[in-house]
């Protein structure tokens, strides 16, 4: 009985990673990265407690001493090291989408749209995907969808890499 966790330990497990995943699985990258640390943060607690309490050792020795089992402190410090990485990383993607688009929402893909749209229609599942009833091409679609993204600048702004100002042909000189 003595080394059974907490109650609200193990709820507050359940409440992070509850809120993270369904944080994780919204369209924003914001929300995701607030999902995604949230589902850390409850796996690191999730260690913590399985790691016992301090003096409840799981190693029988000669010694007295009360010991903890050092292995969940450790692979709970790798994890916040992880997290801090994987972090950083979903913060750049999140502010250079902001940068780009102005805002940082996550686009469905072209075959998303399609394969939403065959659900709705019941269409069967063995038709050739590449032949809609639209007739457009997976190609097709995709440019007219990129050329759509392209079209998200705010007014009065250029997109970026659209400056042609200092273009030169090739038989021209600087």
């Amino acid at each position: 009985m003595e080394n059974t966790p907490s109650a609200v330990l193990v709820l507050a497990v359940g409440v992070l990673c509850g809120t993270g995943v369904y944080l994780l699985l919204e369209r924003p990258l914001t929300r995701i990265l607030l999902g995604f640390i949230l589902i850390s943060n409850g796996v690191n607690l999730m260690l913590l407690v399985a790691g016992g309490r301090a003096g409840a050792s799981p190693i029988v020795g000669s010694s007295d001493e009360p010991m903890s089992d050092p292995l969940a402190q450790a692979m709970t410090l790798t994890a916040i090291v992880i997290t801090l990485g994987l972090t950083a990383f979903i913060l750049a993607l999140a502010y250079r989408s902001w940068q780009l688009h102005g805002h940082d929402e996550v686009a469905d893909d072209v075959e998303d749209r399609r394969v939403a749209r065959h659900a709705a229609l019941n269409a069967p599942a063995y038709e050739d995907a590449d032949a809609d009833e639209t007739g457009q091409t997976l190609d097709e679609e995709a440019a007219a969808v990129h050329d759509d993204v392209a079209g998200d600048e705010a007014p009065g702004e250029e997109a970026p890499g659209d400056d042609t100002s200092d273009v030169t042909t090739p038989g021209e000189a600087r």
